[in-house]
C-alpha cells in the first residue's frame, strides 16, 4: 500500500461507502454461515489497526496480523494487544489454532499467494474455514490498483486453480460490486487515454457517499443468491480438508 494512502486508511474504512458496504456483506456472510457452536477463535489477517475487531467481537475471540506496522496506532489503537506485527509467512506460529482466519484483500498484494494459503490452512482448527475477499477481473485494472500495490486481480476461474494448489475446499464463491463494473471500465480507458497519474482516494461528499452504500447494499441483497457471472470484488469461503 503506498504510505500516504495508508495514513488515510483508517478514514477511508470509517467512511467510504465501498468499504462499509464490504464490512456488512463480510457481516452478512459470518451470520449465515456460521456453526451452531459458533465461530470460535478469528484470526483477521492485514487487520491494520484493527478496525473490523469491533464487528467480529459478535462472532468469537478475534486476533490479527498486520506486516505493515505503520498501521497500527500506537495512539488511538484500542486492539494494538490482540494484533501481531509481522508477515503473514511460515514464521508467524501463533499459540493459537483458529476456526476462522480472514484475508480481505489481501491475497492480490503477495507474490506467493498459494504458500498464504497453506500456512492458513496449517493455523486452522480441523475443518476450519478462510473466508477471502480480492478484486476481480484483469480487465478492471485501474490506476486504483497500481496506488493500492496489488500484483493481480482474479476471477473464480483461477481463484479456483490457487485454491486447488493450496488445498483448500472451496464451497462459497460469488462476485459482488457488479454495478461497478461499467465504471471501472470507463475510468480505465479515461485513464489510458489521457495518461492520468494515480491519486490518492478520498471520501465522496456525504449526499454520495450515501447513496453509492445504498446501491451497494441493495445490490447485495438483490443478487446475492444468483450466479451473476462478473463483479468488481470476488468473495470466496473454503474449508480445511478432513484428515
Amino acid at each position: 500500500m503506498d504510505p500516504q494512502y495508508g495514513q488515510r486508511y483508517r478514514e477511508l474504512y470509517k467512511n467510504h461507502w465501498w468499504w462499509r458496504a464490504r464490512e456488512e456483506l463480510i457481516v452478512d456472510t459470518l451470520r449465515r454461515y456460521q456453526p451452531a457452536y459458533g465461530w470460535g477463535k478469528i484470526l483477521d489477517v492485514g487487520c491494520g489497526d484493527g478496525l473490523f475487531f469491533d464487528r467480529l467481537s459478535q462472532f468469537g475471540d478475534v486476533e490479527g496480523i498486520e506486516p505493515a506496522g505503520e498501521l497500527v496506532s500506537t495512539t488511538t489503537g484500542i486492539h494494538q494487544k490482540r494484533i501481531y506485527i509481522a508477515p503473514f509467512d511460515e514464521h508467524f506460529r501463533p499459540r493459537n489454532r483458529y476456526s476462522l482466519i480472514l484475508m480481505l484483500d489481501v491475497l492480490e498484494h503477495l507474490p506467493d499467494p498459494i504458500s498464504a494459503l497453506q500456512h492458513a490452512l496449517r493455523l486452522l482448527t480441523s475443518a476450519g474455514t478462510v473466508l477471502a475477499t480480492v478484486p476481480a477481473f484483469k480487465l478492471l485494472w485501474t490506476n486504483h490498483d497500481i496506488i493500492n500495490h496489488h500484483l493481480t486481480r482474479y476471477t473464480k476461474s483461477s481463484f479456483r486453480d490457487l485454491t486447488h494448489q493450496a488445498g483448500l475446499l472451496l464451497e462459497v464463491e460469488r462476485y459482488f460490486f457488479q454495478w461497478t463494473c461499467p465504471v471501472k471500465l470507463m475510468v480505465r480507458v479515461v485513464e489510458q487515454l489521457f495518461g492520468l497519474r494515480p491519486k490518492l482516494p478520498s471520501v465522496p461528499p456525504r449526499w454520495i457517499n450515501r447513496s453509492l452504500y445504498f446501491v451497494s447494499r441493495l445490490e447485495q441483497k438483490m443478487l446475492g443468491a444468483l450466479p451473476v457471472p462478473f463483479g468488481s470484488s470476488l468473495l470466496i469461503m473454503g474449508r480445511k480438508p478432513d484428515p
